[in-house]
């Protein structure tokens, strides 16, 4: 609030990666900001910096990988308050990389304020440690889901945790024409489901890439002769376009399936959600786009937060994508087709309640702003 306009807030997270769940955590934070900051300075800390401009073109976007904590310091001595997150950034080898910034920032008596971050696994004695000691210095931690509380409890934060709900469930969905669909080569008159899969990562280093390759090629298949559908694979990030060609490669009904290829921002991927009679996933943020719009999903989980996920919605969802559950989830798919009705609801329900807690950020982060307002009011 330097210049009696408005606070200067650094954002910063996995951000400028072209990866949707990533921009749809970064979109529906920067509104919920402009909200409560209509004349505030907003500094985006970017892994592309040039990304983030292009997609949010009202605020200023830096680099922070790679930067020296000299030359970072000048932007950081212009912020009022730095917003770690949202996210899921807080795990084993990547922790140590954000928290390396935000001690900076806090070197300078910077106030800290985590946005609905999600954390784990955290593991590692290094990243354990620099979590642990830097977010111990926070003015509010706000975490995503139960399970990122018990991992920062567990790693001896003594802080209190507001568990909220992730960002992206702020989102207002654009509408996506049918038209658009047509150009990505989906025929009309047609069931349409929804497919999500994702690369092993480090988020999920333990996958087997064959084996669910196969067991996502079985579904895929089971719903084109189960409901006489059209399967359409939406690529979250783009090593999800790879994985979606391996997964059509071992289905026999291939010429049912297609790969979504356009560029389309996180709002209008979830107004596509609308289109699908069905969506079965593993991304974490494609499964609260069907959730959002009330399309039936099943989960196919690979993390806990996608665990926790099904859990706060009360939807079924088995351990583990291995093919010896093969059986169990084609079944799990065949009902929740038969039940999608019965079951809308009572997960309609469960997803206002999501959504409300998702608003709960908003209201510690109005608080956090209100204090620095205040401090800064006297100091003048």
């Amino acid at each position: 609030m330097r210049d009696g306009t408005g606070l200067t807030i650094g954002v910063l997270g996995s951000y400028g990666g072209r990866n949707l769940g990533d921009e749809a955590i970064l979109t529906g934070l920067l509104a919920d900001l402009r909200a409560q900051e209509p004349h505030g300075r907003i500094v985006v800390f970017s892994r592309n910096p040039e990304h983030t401009r292009i997609a949010h073109p009202d605020v200023e976007a830096v680099p922070w990988e790679g930067v020296s904590r000299v030359d970072s310091s000048p932007i950081l001595g212009e912020l009022d308050l730095l917003i770690l997150g949202g996210g899921g950034i807080l795990y084993d080898r990547e922790a140590r990389r954000y928290m390396r910034v935000v001690r900076s920032a806090q070197e300078r008596g910077l106030p800290l304020l985590t946005y609905a971050v999600g954390v784990g696994p955290l593991t590692d004695g290094v990243d354990t440690a620099m979590v642990r000691e830097t977010l111990s210095g926070a003015v509010e931690v706000t975490v995503r889901d139960q399970e990122s509380r018990v991992v920062l409890e567990e790693a001896g934060l003594l802080n209190p945790i507001t568990v909220t709900a992730d960002p992206a469930f702020l989102l207002q969905p654009e509408d996506f024409p049918t038209q658009l669909l047509r150009e990505e080569g989906v025929p009309a008159g047609r069931r349409l489901v929804g497919m999500s899969v994702r690369e092993p990562g480090r988020a999920a280093e333990r996958l087997d890439v064959d084996g669910y390759h196969r067991l996502l090629a079985q579904i895929g298949d089971f719903l084109v002769h189960r409901i006489d559908a059209y399967v359409l694979f939406v690529p979250m990030e783009r090593d999800d376009i790879r994985h979606s060609h391996g997964v059509m490669s071992h289905m026999t009904a291939a010429d049912r399936g297609r790969i979504l290829h356009g560029d389309y921002a996180p709002e209008q991927v979830l107004g596509l959600m609308r289109h699908f009679d069905l969506a079965v996933g593993m991304r974490l943020h494609f499964l609260i786009f069907a959730a959002m719009v009330g399309t039936p999903f099943l989960p196919l989980p690979y993390a806990g937060k996608v665990f926790d996920l099904a859990q706060r919605l009360g939807v079924p969802a088995l351990k583990g994508v291995a093919r010896e559950v093969e059986g169990p989830l084609l079944a799990e798919v065949d009902r929740l087709w038969d039940e999608r009705e019965a079951r809308a609801a009572a997960t309609a329900l469960r997803v206002s309640e999501v959504c409300e807690q998702a608003r709960g950020t908003s209201q510690v982060t109005r608080a956090v702003l209100d204090t620095i307002r205040n401090r800064a009011l006297i100091r003048n």
